[in-house]
């Protein structure tokens, strides 16, 4: 039906085919997985790090009066946003170098590339990436965990504005409700001697009308939302390179090399 003996036409013909061997050889699932930890990563580190310095602010200014009730955390703090920033640049060449090990074992399953097959070196290399991916989602799950600490420490501070704000359209004095206080030490920000430690009544109230403390919770929640869609990357990491594996397996066995 086409007159195929043309060479421009063949020509195109070859160019089309190279195409859709070169869409068919791209790994899906690790590009996903691959977009997925960099979006996660960049919500993770950059609101948890400007989290943190808003942390310090707010302790600071309405939690602690010496300077030396806060220094463990301050340090703490310091140190956690270096770490920070070992995390962005490590799963930023690791999400690189799963994203290639993708390309090799969907080229050397699908055999896009002429004589490239799947070789023993390609396939240890590709269960290291295995082992490593399962042993960073298991950290990260416990990062994912401890990242909802801060979240639920400044959703249960949220609610506790929501009742001071309720009173204070009902009663004539905020001062009568001294008693409703937000304790920081019962969250481990600040030693049990610290003072005063607790913001009650105006101080409380205070705190909830200032924008420092809502543009931290919001901060936390990014990063909340950053970790977890990280710890998905990583397992659909784990799906896609757990399957690459397998089927490099399967074309071992079946003489392939």
């Amino acid at each position: 039906m086409f007159p195929v003996r043309q060479p421009w036409l063949c020509k195109a013909l070859g160019c089309y085919d190279c195409c859709i061997r070169c869409i068919g050889a791209v790994p899906y699932p690790s590009l996903v997985a691959t977009l997925l930890c960099y979006a996660g990563m960049a919500l993770f580190c950059g609101c948890g790090h400007e989290a943190l310095t808003q942390t310090e602010v707010l302790v600071e200014t309405y939690f602690a009066r010496n300077v030396q009730d806060f220094a463990v955390m301050a340090s703490f703090i310091k140190y956690f946003q270096y770490v920070i920033y070992g995390l962005a640049s490590f799963f930023f060449l690791y999400g690189i170098l799963l994203l290639a090990e993708g390309f090799y074992t969907t080229s050397a399953v699908k055999q896009t590339f002429g004589e490239f097959r799947s070789t023993q070196c390609g396939r240890c290399l590709s269960l290291t990436f295995i082992i490593v991916t399962y042993i960073l989602a298991f950290i990260w799950l416990a990062v994912f965990a401890f990242t909802a600490i801060p979240v639920f420490f400044l959703f249960n501070m949220e609610q506790t504005c929501h009742t001071i704000n309720i009173l204070a359209e009902t009663t004539p004095s905020i001062n009568q409700h001294g008693w409703i206080c937000m304790d920081a030490r019962q969250y481990g920000l600040l030693p049990w001697n610290a003072m005063p430690g607790k913001a009650c009544g105006m101080s409380l109230a205070s705190i909830c009308k200032s924008s420092e403390f809502y543009v931290t919770y919001d901060l936390y929640i990014a990063a909340f939302a950053g970790a977890g869609i990280t710890l998905l990357a990583l397992f659909v990491y784990m799906i896609a390179t757990t399957y690459n594996y397998a089927v490099l397996r399967f074309l071992g066995r079946k003489g392939i090399r």
